[in-house]
């Protein structure tokens, strides 16, 4: 990794989570490389990135943009959708993070496999982000949520300089062994989250009481499959969470649905019906949902 304090770090996608992360880690005093396409890149080398939030008021990040990534890096940071990962990945040459680490925040459970295909194995740490960012316009950030949270999955020795940059920068970092209990802690909860409010076009609140028994049936399903793949499942806790978001909330994949942007089925309710099948799991009701989506 980097000699010093100050990383040199690529962000793939900045976008909400991206940009937010980005604007974060520049203005801790870190390099900042964005890569995206040439609109975005020209707007976030004129302006930088502006963010409004919740938990880190207003303010403006200048960071460097490129539409490939053309220096060696201490961090990539992935935070593009699913469904434009493929084409993303050709941005950024294996060789420009060959000393670094390859960090992808994205939705699902199988896209680790996928970088570590590409990247090396042991350059690749699987995580999870919780926060709710919204890119508004190119170099424009909305973060709602009171919080930002990264949870690192792999050997604490390998990851403990890569918590204190996030650290360092206000995200609140947590680094666990256990890469299947980090992985599905978000995915069991996620899942049916997207799938109940997008098949139905409702907010988690009219999900919660018009089609109370279909969340219940749906958070038991992917429990089980978590348990399956040697992550631990609380399907009471998962309902309490549920009952306790604002009654508004909605998942990004139905935002997507009502924008007519593709949709990360394959990647949330697909990933979730190979996990099952693999472990002969019985999810019923995800395969149907999943069929009406798709």
């Amino acid at each position: 990794m980097g000699a010093g304090p100050r990383w040199t770090v690529a962000v793939l996608g900045p976008g909400g989570v991206g940009g937010l992360l980005a604007a974060l880690l520049s203005r801790a005093g870190h390099r900042v490389i964005c890569v995206a396409g040439e609109t975005t890149a020209d707007a976030l080398r004129t302006d930088g990135i502006r963010v409004r939030s919740a938990q880190f008021g207003e303010f403006t990040a200048r960071v460097e943009a490129d539409t490939e990534l053309r220096v060696p890096v201490d961090l990539c940071l992935v935070t593009v959708k699913h469904t434009h990962l493929a084409a993303a990945l050709e941005r950024i040459p294996p060789a420009m993070t060959a000393g670094g680490l390859v960090v992808p925040l994205l939705n699902g459970i199988e896209h680790p496999a996928e970088l570590r295909r590409r990247f090396g194995a042991e350059r690749v740490a699987a995580a999870v982000v919780r926060v709710e960012s919204t890119r508004v316009a190119p170099g424009v950030v909305e973060h709602g949520s009171p919080f930002t949270d990264i949870d690192l999955a792999g050997p604490p020795e390998r990851l403990a300089a890569l918590a204190d940059v996030l650290g360092g920068a206000g995200v609140q970092t947590r680094v666990s062994e256990d890469e299947p209990a980090v992985l599905w802690a978000k995915f069991a909860f996620l899942a049916p989250f997207a799938l109940l409010t997008t098949r139905y076009g409702l907010t988690i609140g009219r999900v919660r009481t018009e089609h109370r028994a279909e969340l219940e049936a749906l958070v038991e399903e992917a429990a089980a499959v978590a348990r399956a793949c040697g992550a631990p499942a609380d399907p009471a806790r998962s309902l309490a969470l549920y009952d306790a978001f604002p009654a508004d909330a909605k998942s990004s994949m139905q935002r997507d649905a009502e924008a007519g942007r593709p949709l990360e089925l394959d990647a949330i309710g697909g990933a979730l019906l190979r996990s099952a099948e693999r472990h002969g799991v019985p999810v019923p009701l995800a395969g149907r949902l999943v069929a009406e989506l798709g």
